[in-house]
């Protein structure tokens, strides 16, 4: 009884642990990309230079620990075909999410990025109903309204609103909301489930070609026109690699809890992130509009969340009937097959 006890508490803080790894990674990702594209001493502000950086890394990284030291392995079943129709488009909505949302962070405070970002489920839904993913209802239209009404007090309450910052961070939520429809489809048509580091491995090169193209054109000009910048090496190879980390931590946390408990804590980081922003930046300024605003968007969100959690969870029962039905079939033809054979 002792040791059962130990093993449930053991299983519990290290649940705890994923969990508070996961926060401080994302909130720390989010806070450490702002710093490093507007900070004075580094002088680094090219978002789509430091996103190509953190493909290439990751790319680098996966192959290193899947392919030379064989630590992790990557899912078979890859195809040409599978690639291009639904791995390109995947790592080409990843990277314009990550560009545009990095270089939002050039215009806009942290704070006001994070309540733009509630309005994601919005896109989600609405890109879905145009794919044929998703059903209009009632219930979801009104979810929607909440979310969208949310946002938009929030947006009310900004004191110093940048609207090409808003238009870059808009960009982002739309990259992200297709990145997830096109994840949707692959699953549901192609059949093909990979884990994080496998989805890594095939996303990030293709993700590093999209950003280099645009790199060439946009930011390697200005880059080489304004001369040497202060980049330390180990500031670069640590921004890398809470970037890669931050992904690992995401497979850490569904492996040992539930997609439940991964939404819950996305909705903590976003608290996180958006209070402390107000303490770490000089261009945080929050106003009571500002978190009314945001709260009415989060309390959207949950509403949103647990109505795809119970349609998961309908679904998945409805699989468990069908394939208990499958097996009932089949032992109930077995002793038929045995006695047509015995008659032989």
């Amino acid at each position: 009884m002792a040791n059962r006890f130990r093993a449930f508490c053991k299983d519990d803080i290290l649940t705890y642990a994923y969990l508070l790894l996961y926060i401080a990674l994302s909130s720390g990702q989010i806070f450490f990309n702002k710093w490093v594209l507007s900070s004075k001493e580094i002088n680094f502000p090219y978002p789509l230079g430091l996103t190509l950086l953190h493909m290439v890394f990751s790319s680098v990284l996966c192959f290193m620990l899947t392919k030379v030291l064989k630590i992790m392995k990557v899912e078979e079943g890859m195809t040409a075909d599978i690639y291009a129709t639904s791995v390109v488009p995947i790592g080409a909505m990843f990277a314009m999410t990550l560009w545009l949302g990095n270089t939002a962070y050039l215009y806009i405070s942290v704070a006001f990025a994070q309540m733009l970002k509630a309005i994601m489920p919005v896109a989600v839904f609405v890109l879905g109903v145009a794919a044929g993913l998703e059903i209009m209802s009632c219930r979801m239209l009104l979810i929607m309204s909440v979310i969208s009404f949310g946002v938009l007090v929030a947006s009310y309450g900004e004191i110093d609103i940048n609207w090409v910052g808003v238009v870059y961070q808009m960009g982002g939520v739309v990259g992200e909301a297709l990145r997830l429809i096109f994840m949707e489809i692959f699953v549901k048509r192609k059949g093909l489930k990979l884990n994080p580091i496998s989805v890594m491995y095939y996303v990030s090169p293709c993700s590093a070609l999209c950003l280099l193209i645009p790199w060439i054109f946009l930011e390697k000009p200005k880059m080489e026109a304004h001369g040497s910048w202060n980049f330390p090496p180990f500031v670069l190879l640590l921004n890398c690699l809470c970037t890669f980390a931050l992904n690992l931590s995401v497979f850490l946390v569904i492996t040992h809890t539930s997609a439940l408990t991964i939404r819950v804590a996305g909705v903590v980081k976003d608290w996180v992130v958006v209070l402390l922003s107000a303490l770490l930046f000089a261009d945080t300024k929050l106003t009571v509009i500002n978190l009314f605003g945001y709260g009415v968007a989060i309390a959207g969100v949950a509403a949103y969340n647990n109505h795809k959690l119970k349609k998961e969870a309908s679904r998945a029962s409805v699989d468990d009937s069908v394939a208990n039905i499958n097996e009932s079939e089949l032992a109930e033809s077995e002793p038929l097959v045995a006695s047509s054979a015995s008659s032989k």
